[in-house]
């Protein structure tokens, strides 16, 4: 060891001896083990093979520096080399200081200064090929941009297995981009967490005097769970009187804290493309809470789709599991305050409204200017107003009314007008001389309309149109009038009396909410050729007593409710839907795969007592041509996920039915006495020791070869063989045998050439305490096409009365490469299967080259699979 080494190695005892925590933290760190904690896990420290990246993601101001400097001191000490580059976007802005960021990553690995970097490409070249000889810990702190990644952290190569690189950044976009491996997003702070923060920062205590904790509540709430609004408010108001703190609050409500706006509009400003910020601040003004397709739509002069995964990923905007649009508080007041303080005396130049006090003003003295493309005023006391007053709003898109009633001339409203939202609408109808052409979206929710329009108009851009809780509304408007409708809202609507034929116009729409029209008796045959309709609502129409057979032509359904109707009978045509995957209906709510079964079982057998944990996939066929009696039964699934979900259920029901007086055992000569056509046989042998025991089923034509077969087995059965394979190992060239522990086996149908498969005998070998066997034990039996998505169940006593075209669409069912399973349902008390054996027997070669071929018998154990699942859903005990 050289001089050099032994100091590096001294240096980095004594470091770890004295525990150095290398960066300054937070002076109360709230909140932060278990966030810490977290990304640590995510970091699979104890993995070494691969380099991990992982981004840490949030709005401003959330705390995501504050975590990367912990875990940097908790973790640091386990690597090579190590490097924390704080602040990256503000010094990137300088060009010195980005050759100065690969300088200081080198310099802070290796321990040197030596190290001149005169440009940032051939900074890259001395990284790719100093960074590999470590396993590293490098933290990136603040990134915005891709050419920060490109030129401190190139790509995996750059670095050693086991390294680790660790990017905070408010840009999702930037992390797919390098596909890190895990992007966790900084939560806000919860409500006691938020409490205790802010205390420490307003009063410097963990509790503060009584008469001031309403008030560190609302500032609390105020804050949203910003760690950095915590720390900055709570500082101002650190030794102020009570009434400094009620002026501050008032004051925030109007005007956001300078220094935490300051923290976030780095965000905003960072967008580089302008209709971003438009969308940015139309959402903050006026679409929290709305559902995203419907704002998209809307806002489509901006390719709002995209503009709003942008936002999404630089976490300006959120999207919630129901589709809606949402932002932090802090976030919202940011971007209203952008357009406030561009004429913070002048409102009616801006170029959106939304304090109430303002746009009384501009309304009541007529003001409005061309700037203004948005205004919004929600009152509870109604208040009448001039149109005039928009006459020069030439520009205006974004109307949003609430308890305003309108005089005079519509012909003043804009007609760029692209969003109507005017709640208590007063009108009976929609004046004749308002232009409504670049409408998107008309919401007029509890109106006074009897009709929407007195002469049909037509609306091409016209794509969501609801008139819910309009209490007067009789009829629908002509829909051939409005061809591009893609929502259509008239739940609780209780004088409506008929929906209107010409609904069948409707080629692009894809929800129609018709809950609580109490007087709507039917819906129109028309109404069944709506082929892109996904949702259907009709609960609480308590007149419509039928579904008709004409549903599953709406092949796009996905979500029928009908639930509380007067609905008692149910198309079968509902169950021959490829489409629907939730249903509510005659009293059964759940997804399709659930309800449908429940719905079947009383169709196919009055008498049958089947749970409703059954589970049918999106397509039933039956196979028995006797809807009578269930016989047997085929499903095709749509996903491997329904696949297994309907395994599962299915051995749940047949365990749930099958709890009932057991059936008569077939006798040997019975069984013997089936015709020759019979695709199933049983055999009960009595193992010399009185524990095993046999049953073999035999599925396909009789021939010579299955009656070999079947005589090689039980032979092999009396020698006490049953702990090897039921035949030996050279099989016999005419079939091929699978084999698999327990009830459930696994197997690929192999390719034969010149043969078609004709025969599958099943071989179960068990153990019972009882002294002879009953064939009542078994029950049923599942053959599963992994690669076709079917299931077909198949009774004992059905399998031993098809006939002989009937079996047929069992085997040609199963084709080579096929993955397939076969379950052997089984009940009775004591009664363990050791093992499940499979014989695919083919037919006789098509040409003498085949003919004189040696066929190889497989033995598939070692790939043998059982499912989890099955595990325990098998064997059933009285």
């Amino acid at each position: 060891m050289n001089e050099a080494q032994l100091v590096e190695r001294i240096v980095s005892d004594v470091t770890k001896t004295l525990h150095i925590a290398l960066l300054f933290v937070a002076q109360h760190p709230v909140g932060v083990e278990s966030r810490v904690e977290h990304v640590i896990n995510l970091l699979n420290l104890q993995q070494s093979e691969n380099v991990l990246i992982l981004g840490i993601l949030g709005i401003g101001g959330i705390g995501k520096t504050t975590i990367a400097k912990a875990i940097y001191n908790e973790i640091h000490r386990r690597f090579e080399g190590h490097c924390f580059l704080p602040d990256i976007r503000e010094s990137w802005k300088q060009s010195t200081n980005r050759v100065h960021l690969q300088e200081q990553l080198v310099s802070d690995i290796y321990k040197t200064t030596k190290i001149k970097i005169h440009n940032i490409e051939s900074g890259k070249f001395i990284l790719q090929n100093r960074l590999p000889g470590k396993r590293l810990l490098l933290i990136l702190d603040d990134v915005d941009e891709l050419d920060q990644l490109r030129a401190l952290c190139g790509s995996r190569e750059w670095f050693s297995p086991g390294s680790r690189i660790i990017i905070t950044t408010r840009n999702k976009h930037l992390l797919k981009v390098i596909e890190a491996d895990h992007m966790p997003k900084i939560s806000e702070m919860d409500n006691d967490e938020s409490i205790e923060h802010f205390r420490w920062h307003a009063f410097k205590e963990k509790t503060p005097e009584e008469d001031m904790l309403e008030l560190s509540k609302k500032v609390v709430a105020y804050c949203g769970g910003l760690p950095l609004a915590h720390e900055v408010i709570g500082s101002l108001l650190l030794n102020k009187k009570k009434k400094f703190w009620e002026s501050v609050l008032e004051k925030l409500t109007r005007i956001p804290n300078h220094e935490v706006q300051k923290k976030l509009r780095i965000s905003f400003d960072s967008l580089s493309d302008d209709t971003e910020k438009e969308i940015f601040l139309d959402i903050a003004f006026f679409f929290i809470g709305m559902d995203r397709h419907d704002v998209i739509n809307i806002l489509e002069e901006y390719d709002a789709e995209m503009g709003i995964s942008n936002l999404v990923d630089r976490n300006l905007v959120m999207v919630d599991n129901k589709n809606k649009l949402s932002m932090h508080d802090l976030l919202r007041d940011m971007g209203r305050e952008v357009v406030r303080e561009k004429f913070p005396k002048e409102p009616e130049e801006r170029s959106r409204l939304w304090l109430q006090k303002e746009v009384l003003e501009v309304l009541q003295k007529h003001i409005g200017t061309k700037a203004l493309e948005g205004l919004t005023l929600k009152l509870t006391n109604t208040i009448c107003l001039k149109t005039e007053a928009f006459k020069e709003m030439k520009k205006l898109r974004l109307l949003q009314l609430a308890g305003v009633q309108l005089g005079g001339d519509f012909e003043y409203i804009s007609r760029d007008l692209r969003w109507l939202y005017w709640h208590g609408f007063p009108l009976k109808y929609m004046p004749s001389n308002f232009s409504q052409t670049s409408l998107v979206s008309i919401e007029l929710e509890s109106s006074s309309l009897k009709l929407l329009w007195k002469e049909p108009k037509l609306l091409e851009s016209l794509k969501i149109l609801n008139l819910s809780h309009s209490q007067y509304l009789t009829q629908t408007p002509n829909f051939s009038y409005l061809p591009n409708l893609e929502k259509l809202l008239l739940n609780d609507c209780p004088r409506l009396t008929a929906i209107s034929e010409t609904i069948e116009h409707l080629k692009n729409i894809l929800l129609i909410n018709l809950e609580d029209c109490t007087s709507l008796s039917n819906l129109p045959r028309s109404f069944y050729k709506l082929k892109s309709l996904k949702t259907l609502i009709i609960s609480r129409c308590s007149m419509i007593d039928k579904l008709e057979d004409d549903l599953d032509q709406m092949e796009s359904l996905v979500t029928l409710i009908a639930d509380k109707t007067a609905i008692t009978q149910v198309p079968f045509s509902i169950v021959r839907s490829k489409s629907i995957g939730y249903v509510s209906l005659c009293g059964y709510e759940g997804f399709s795969r659930d309800v449908f079964p429940s719905l079947i079982w009383p169709w196919m057998s009055p008498t049958n007592n089947l749970s409703s944990q059954a589970e049918t996939c999106t397509d039933l066929e039956l196979v028995s041509s006797d809807v009578g009696k269930l016989r047997s039964l085929q499903m095709e699934c749509n996903s491997d996920f329904q696949l297994a979900e309907g395994i599962s259920r299915i051995l749940d029901t047949l365990n749930a039915t099958y709890y009932n007086e057991l059936e008569a055992t077939p006798t040997t000569s019975q069984v013997s006495n089936i015709g020759s056509s019979s695709i199933i046989s049983f055999c009960n042998q009595f193992h010399m020791h009185g524990l095993l025991k046999s049953l073999l089923i035999e599925i396909g034509v009789k021939s010579q070869i299955s009656n070999t077969l079947r005589e090689r087995i039980l032979q092999n059965l009396n020698t006490n063989e049953h702990d090897n394979d039921l035949l030996p190992g050279d099989n016999c060239p005419d079939w091929l045998t699978f084999d698999s522990d327990g009830t459930s086996i696994f197997f690929n149908v192999p390719r034969v050439n010149g043969r078609d498969l004709k025969t599958m005998t099943m071989c179960i070998l068990y153990s019972s305490s009882a002294d002879t066997i009953s064939l009542k034990c078994l029950k049923n039996v599942l053959i599963i096409n992994y690669t076709k998505s079917t299931i077909q169940v198949y009774k004992r006593d059905t399998l031993a009365s098809l006939e002989d075209d009937e079996w047929q669409s069992i085997i040609s069912n199963l084709e080579p490469g096929d993955r397939v399973e076969i379950i052997v349902v089984v009940y009775g008390t004591e009664f363990v299967v050791k093992k499940t054996s499979v014989y695919l027997i083919y037919g006789e070669p098509t040409n003498e080259e085949v003919k004189n071929s040696h066929v190889r018998g497989e033995n598939n154990v070692d790939d043998m699979r059982i499912v989890e699942y099955m595990s325990h859903k098998i064997i059933y005990e009285d």
